[in-house]
């Protein structure tokens, strides 16, 4: 028998459900009163081992980009020793197209707070870092607000209801980071934590052995925390009611809970939405977004930042679920920041400023991204003012899948993320790349040594 999909009080209207006028910062008081920080009550009366399994059994998948199994990341620390243990929250959200988190923050902050403290009691750890993005200063004020009114209601801090972990109290500290997109990256965000320069870290060891000051650590997306509290208490299965299994079938992981997805771009009424894993992209923009702005013709969208790709026109009725990067060619549904483009849309200039922004955020470290992305600019920027040849898309795509087709040659995935915006723009829309090329020259028959 199905199970019903339980009733999800929205605290952040959204139309056509809401009206946005009507949002307000949601104090600990209102919290309390619709049922907040219940769910860690029920958490403190469960062994943290079966924490983790709930999350594990309710198939919770990193909602900042990469969609991992919450659950089984947890899994990977190893056994308290008595030191230090760190929760590294990521709200650094740099990702262009992508502004869920801030809206969160905005909002419901101790909804946030509530999922950090269930995450560390699973997890053992006894310190929660907080790496908010350097230009979210309203989110940060917002953040400190509410972790004084949790602190001072012993949600955190001495003689907290958490008691305490491996000999200390549960604490949790706003750290703001200084503005570099690298950060984003989960070791490159450890490193800044520490007080050093953002870049990231060569693996092994992973996070999860030697993170933050060298201790295990486990870094978290601010959306995925956010589904803890409903997860502790509804139960898995009715977090599993909401989105669906895979398309493949099998073992396949699936991509179940509701999602809030950021739409901006070309439609008439931007903004965050929160609906089902698996909603159609066609859907979301014309049911929720009012359509396309100046009804135009959709031509391309990027389903979840920059560096996922673009969807070509035909993929319109794309499906927004993890299987996304599997089924329309794309490197994955990141974190659903859906910018949309019409028709009057010069996909050569989108990937151009796309490549731009990749250049100059390169930390510099691995040669294939910091030369690599270089290239492809100077490239672009020739074939947008007319002076490319045809030769020149062919050797752009070459050096876009060789930055993103040889593991291990860089350190992180910014390479990749280039790579997959380069590849999919040339593969999709070909056609605009050659309009602004001229014919390359060919010789034929040239006889050097006559």
């Amino acid at each position: 028998m199905a199970l019903d999909k339980p009733i999800i009080t929205k605290r952040i209207p959204t139309p056509p459900f809401g009206d946005p006028a009507d949002r307000k910062r949601t104090t600990f008081a209102q919290y309390k009163r619709t049922g907040g920080y219940k769910a860690l009550e029920q958490a403190l009366g469960m062994a943290p081992a079966d924490i983790t399994n709930v999350v594990k059994d309710s198939e919770l998948r990193g909602r900042g980009g990469a969609g991992f199994s919450c659950g089984l990341k947890w899994t990977f620390l190893p056994q308290p020793d008595g030191d230090r243990r760190y929760l590294a929250v990521n709200a650094d959200e740099s990702e262009p197209g992508t502004f869920k988190d801030r809206i969160l923050i905005d909002f419901d902050p101790h909804l946030l707070l509530e999922g950090i403290a269930i995450a560390c009691r699973a997890t053992q750890c006894d310190t929660a870092y907080i790496y908010i993005r350097g230009e979210y200063h309203k989110q940060a004020k917002t953040l400190l607000v509410a972790l004084e009114e949790a602190y001072a209601n012993q949600i955190f801090g001495e003689g907290s209801i958490n008691g305490e972990v491996n000999g200390r109290p549960l604490n949790c500290y706003v750290h703001r980071g200084a503005g570099a997109y690298i950060c984003g990256e989960e070791t490159g965000l450890l490193e800044s934590l520490e007080g050093k320069r953002g870049w990231p870290r060569i693996k092994p060891p992973f996070p999860a052995v030697k993170g933050l000051f060298g201790r295990p650590t486990v870094i978290n997306n601010v959306e995925t925390l956010m589904c803890l509290p409903f997860i502790i208490s509804k139960g898995a299965d009715a977090f599993k009611a909401f989105g669906k299994a895979s398309h493949f079938g099998g073992n396949a992981p699936g991509s179940y809970g509701p999602k809030l997805f950021g739409v901006s771009g070309h439609v008439k009424r931007p903004g965050v939405y929160e609906e089902e894993l698996g909603i159609k992209m066609s859907t979301l923009i014309n049911d929720y977004c009012g359509g396309i702005k100046g009804n135009r013709k959709f031509k391309a969208a990027i389903p979840g930042g920059v560096s996922m790709g673009f969807l070509s026109t035909d993929q319109f009725d794309a499906e927004l679920d993890f299987d996304i990067g599997r089924r329309y060619g794309v490197l994955g549904l990141g974190t659903a920041g859906v910018i949309v483009m019409d028709e009057s849309t010069d996909i050569v200039t989108a990937t151009r400023n796309i490549v731009r922004f990749f250049s100059h955020e390169s930390c510099g470290q691995c040669t294939p991204c910091r030369e690599g992305s270089g290239w492809l600019y100077q490239m672009l920027c020739r074939i947008e003012r007319g002076d490319g040849r045809t030769k020149d898309i062919d050797l752009m795509d070459e050096i876009a899948r060789s930055m993103g087709a040889m593991p291990g040659t860089t350190i992180c995935g910014l390479a990749d993320g280039t790579n997959w915006a380069v590849k999919t723009a040339i593969e999709k829309f070909r056609g605009d790349f050659e309009a602004k090329c001229k014919p390359s020259v060919v010789q034929i028959g040239v006889n050097v040594g006559a």
